[in-house]
């Protein structure tokens, strides 16, 4: 038997006694000898908690947190600040093993959680109905450009190359499966080509994909976008950082159609990528093509205030192929994680966590700029996150940013050669000026 499960001799030869087999090799004789290892796997042998404990300390010890690094590198994850109150609550068992509610009446709290959270961030995002939840904002594009193409019956996406790269390749990757062509639309100085993005809406386009601020940092100009899509009876999906939506216009105020994003920065650590949240909110003409799970509220026979699943068109609830989308699960803890930040911080926290990462990231970019020797690479209006380019490897400043203690920004080589030398710098309200200070002198050093 495996070397690592806990069966004694004894308790192997009961349980082959109980089935009526003579040996654990005859226990597997109906698989053929070419398909079987035929030899141990190469495993050490099995050791003792406190030496276990011992050696995932150790490899535990060789990464690099955010806690000892002062961290500028954004591009999808973000350092912000996490208040205190969010860890306590949800490894509150209640919350914390918490799954599918198949039955409302003995899951109240989970969908109570799950209410306020879509309350929460159908007012952030300013449109009419949000689920609960999809696994990350790649998949929750992806799905958001299927319901798209469910809704126009048209089987052609549009998506700016100003979007991030790990969301256009996911959106490739679903949309081949589903038979949906996908178009890519220039970037033209950091921003979405428009007069691209004219030529290429035909009659076959379902919808256009685009973010908000973009890959880049920078805020698109939706308004101009978003009447060429709708002229063209088209629907526009937006990806966004619920973060900037405190300060900037709201999706819903921007006629869009689907909004979808990464949720991360709500509350939830980075863990060096995830788990994470993604999620979607619909208008209310969409929300029955919707993946995923929508809570409502009601009143039970005593008039007392109860919980529902008001729409669950998932394969989990209904017969597969009726289902709107084969999601397998959500991420109701990151969900729920997302409510407490929300709830705690309230409108005006998260207008100053916006507003602090603002300004911060503007304080940071004129003093990284103001020498010559780092230029912008766009002269647009941008969020968080600003690109500069570098007089030297993006690699080289990294690794010496890093011997200083110092987390640098994302090498947008990675993203797209042409760019050259660039550097995609992220600031957020968790960064001092003392720390973008410090950032700035040793990065002018090198």
């Amino acid at each position: 038997m495996h070397p690592y499960l806990p069966n004694t001799p004894e308790d192997v030869q009961e349980m082959l006694g109980v089935i009526g087999v003579e040996s654990t090799e005859a226990l597997f004789k109906s698989i053929p000898d070419n398909v079987r290892l035929q030899k141990d796997l190469n495993l050490p042998k099995s050791k003792s908690e406190i030496e276990v404990r011992r050696i995932v300390s150790a490899l535990a010890s060789k990464n690099e947190s955010v806690d000892e690094l002062t961290c500028f590198l954004g591009a999808g994850s973000y350092d912000h600040y996490i208040p205190s109150i969010i860890r306590t609550l949800v490894t509150r068992s209640e919350f914390y093993t918490a799954y599918t509610p198949y039955q409302p009446e003995i899951s109240q709290g989970t969908l109570q959680s799950v209410f306020e959270y879509q309350s929460m961030m159908c007012a952030l995002t300013g449109m009419e109905v949000s689920n609960v939840s999809m696994y990350d904002a790649p998949t929750a594009a992806a799905e958001g450009a299927i319901l798209a193409s469910v809704q126009t019956k048209r089987k052609q996406i549009l998506v700016s190359k100003t979007v991030h790269p790990e969301t256009r390749a996911v959106l490739e990757t679903y949309l081949k499966f589903r038979n949906v062509d996908i178009l890519f639309v220039d970037e033209k100085d950091g921003v979405t080509d428009v007069s691209d993005l004219q030529q290429k809406l035909t009659a076959d386009v379902a919808g256009v994909v685009l973010q908000y601020p973009n890959f880049y940092g920078i805020v698109e100009n939706v308004k101009e976008i978003e009447e060429a899509v709708h002229n063209n009876k088209s629907l526009l999906l937006m990806s966004v950082d619920p973060i900037a939506l405190s300060i900037l216009k709201s999706p819903g105020e921007l006629k869009a159609d689907i909004v979808v994003g990464e949720g991360q920065a709500l509350g939830q650590n980075l863990n060096y990528g995830g788990p994470v949240l993604g999620f979607m909110a619909t208008t209310t003409k969409l929300m029955r093509k919707m993946p995923g799970r929508i809570v409502g509220q009601t009143l039970d026979r005593d008039g007392k205030r109860a919980f529902v699943l008001t729409l669950q068109a998932r394969e989990q609830h209904i017969r597969r192929f009726k289902a709107t989308s084969n999601i397998c699960s959500d991420q109701t803890l990151n969900s729920i994680t997302a409510a407490i930040y929300m709830a705690t911080l309230g409108k005006h926290g998260m207008k100053e966590v916006a507003s602090q990462s603002f300004k911060k990231a503007h304080y940071a970019f004129q003093e990284l700029t103001k020498s010559g020797k780092y230029k912008p690479l766009f002269n647009k209006p941008f969020f968080k996150e600003f690109a500069v380019l570098c007089p030297r490897s993006v690699d080289e400043i990294n690794e010496k940013l890093r011997a200083q203690g110092i987390l640098g920004g994302f090498n947008l080589k990675k993203a797209n050669e042409e760019l050259g030398d660039a550097m995609l710098i992220a600031v957020t309200e968790n960064r001092t000026l003392e720390e973008i200070d410090r950032f700035v002198k040793i990065m002018e050093e090198i």
